[in-house]
């Protein structure tokens, strides 16, 4: 009984923050219309007023992010084309890392750095994944699983790392940067400033909830080891 409280337990603090992300993200979202520019409207107007016409605005599958490398602020067809208070604010967030790049704001070159970095582990961590069952299968050497878990803590793991890593930069993003730009240039209509400090909160808190499903993946590494 006590398994199953903390399996209860673990699942929550695991899944309610992504529900708790996704839910404030679709509730403003509504009316689609509730502002005349879009987000990318919005991103561009932002942008130029910090002379950093160099940065660009584009559409993504990818998620919405600052891509520091490309100097480009991107946002899915909802933010880029949509007029919602969650299309603006989302817009505002990511145009805050520009800023945190073109100030040279160390949190966020740590983060790229350490991005870069990780990304080497992970492309490690997926070879040993792909040829693990082959060697096991000519070798049969008792601990492969242990390698497979290996491989798989260093594909999951240095994301999670990664993840937590960025939290202060996008606290930042959101709260000492797209706040008071919102504020300086009078975008948000009056009942929305509440809202939109949710929305901010929940932009920064997107990076807990990746962070923590990469724990959930871990642990499924952990719960195939021990079948």
């Amino acid at each position: 009984m006590g398994y199953i409280i903390i399996g209860l337990i673990l699942v929550g603090i695991v899944f309610l923050p992504g529900i708790w992300v996704n839910r404030v993200l679709e509730r403003y979202s509504t009316p689609a219309d509730r502002y005349s520019g879009t987000g990318a409207d919005l991103a561009r107007h932002l942008l130029d007023i910090h002379d950093l016409q160099t940065v660009t605005v584009e559409e993504t599958k990818d998620g919405d992010h600052y891509d520091p490398s490309a100097k480009s602020v991107r946002l899915t067809a909802d933010k880029f084309s949509g007029r919602s208070l969650t299309a603006i604010t989302v817009a505002a967030h990511e145009v805050g890392h520009a800023l945190q790049d073109h100030e040279g704001y160390k949190p966020l070159k740590y983060r790229t750095n350490l991005i870069r970095l990780t990304q080497k582990f992970e492309k490690l961590g997926a070879a040993i994944l792909m040829i693990s069952p082959f060697v096991g299968a000519i070798t049969r050497v008792p601990g492969l699983s242990i390698l497979m878990f290996a491989g798989g803590l260093m594909t999951l793991g240095t994301s999670t790392v990664v993840h937590l890593i960025t939290l202060p930069t996008e606290f930042d993003a959101s709260f000492n940067r797209a706040l008071p730009l919102l504020d300086e240039q009078k975008i948000l209509l009056k009942p929305d400033r509440k809202h939109a400090r949710k929305l901010l909160k929940a932009a920064a808190f997107t990076y807990v909830s990746a962070s923590l499903m990469s724990l959930l993946n871990i642990a499924r590494w952990f719960a195939i080891l021990r079948r």
